[in-house]
């Protein structure tokens, strides 16, 4: 028996990504797609790509449209999630690509958004220790941010096995699509083409507290994090290098068995070679995460590198992975993982 899905945001460039997946997608059938204001217009005038859904035409995102439907997709600013979600029943299927429902903690959520905490759902990364049990049968699904899955996933290992101390530095430099599609001065050509610049510097990024969260979750200590996202003149992609001071006695050895001993069975993400580094263009399209791990003897930390795309694995991808598990199917369906080159 198939499923039926509604995405509401189709527009956008996360709502794009879905729909490019879910066309690949043997179980799931696609129903309603959704707007704000670009509703009445063809999809094909905002998803040019997409030509087995050129004729379809946005409907507003209410909640009528997207009744009727097996699982619903939000592809929504932050904030806008919440009152759709309460109105659909609870044997609907909802995955939120957006932050509504990803912090535990209300006050880190009223003090990064500036909003009233709308709740937690069950988390939409797969491979944190203890997701999948917990994405089983789910009703609601809280899709993790892109900064916050590479991130995550390059340094759970380490902590996990308590051989780095919980004092984390992240460096990630991303391409523009993170920022949506609306129309932003500092992301149009003239700025962005030949330029590498900062933003959301000194703890500032809204991804930082749901690092903190998912890293504190693997260890018994608290986490101290410093984030630094820089803007890359790239569509899309995220390359992240991710250190920590090792722990008195712990060796190179140790560090690589614990991250190959991590990911031995992993589909999507993947510990590369010894001497292979990841690059962006590596996981262009594909729903994986590439990672390289190594010993930076003389400064005593450990070194992670660590790739995505963060519209597919960083978003879309860890959206219908997620469903896969919540709806029991084989969690690699409808899913790439070969990347597209050059």
């Amino acid at each position: 028996m198939g499923y039926s899905a509604a995405i509401a945001g189709a527009s956008g460039y996360a709502g794009g990504e879905l729909l490019r997946l879910l066309l690949g997608h043997p179980e799931i059938e696609i129903g309603t797609l959704t707007a704000g204001s670009n509703a009445g217009t063809p999809l094909i005038q905002h998803q040019p790509h997409l030509l087995p859904l050129a004729d379809r035409v946005l409907a507003p995102t209410t909640v009528e449209e997207l009744r009727g439907h097996d699982v619903v997709y939000l592809a929504l600013p932050h904030g806008q999630s919440a009152d759709i979600a309460q109105q659909l029943g609870d044997d609907v299927l909802v995955v939120d690509c957006g932050a509504d429902f990803r912090l535990n903690d209300a006050s880190a959520w009223e003090r990064f958004y500036g909003t009233p905490h709308a709740g937690t759902w069950p988390y939409g990364l797969p491979e944190l220790p203890g997701q999948r049990d917990r994405l089983a049968g789910a009703r609601r699904v809280a899709v993790p941010g892109c900064h916050v899955t590479v991130a995550t996933l390059a340094l759970f290992p380490g902590l996990a096995e308590q051989l780095v101390e919980p004092d984390l530095t992240v460096v990630a430099v991303t391409g523009t699509s993170g920022a949506g599609k609306a129309p932003k001065p500092n992301l149009i050509g003239s700025e962005i083409m030949g330029a590498l610049s900062p933003y959301g510097v000194g703890g500032t990024h809204r991804h930082n507290p749901e690092i903190v969260q998912n890293l504190t979750s693997v260890t018994g200590e608290p986490v101290k994090l410093s984030f630094t996202p820089v803007l890359a003149p790239l569509p899309r992609g995220i390359l992240a290098t991710c250190t920590a001071p090792l722990k008195p006695g712990v060796t190179a050895a140790q560090v690589r068995a614990a991250y190959e001993t991590t990911y031995a069975d992993e589909t999507f993400t993947r510990l590369l070679p010894e001497g292979t580094w990841p690059s962006t263009a590596m996981t262009l399209a594909a729903n994986t995460t590439l990672l390289q791990v190594t010993v930076d003897a003389d400064a005593g930390r450990m070194v992670v590198v660590a790739a995505l795309d963060n519209l597919t694995k960083g978003t879309a991808g860890g959206a219908v992975q997620s469903t896969n598990i919540a709806l029991g199917l084989p969690e690699e369906t409808g899913l790439p993982l070969a990347a597209v080159a050059p």
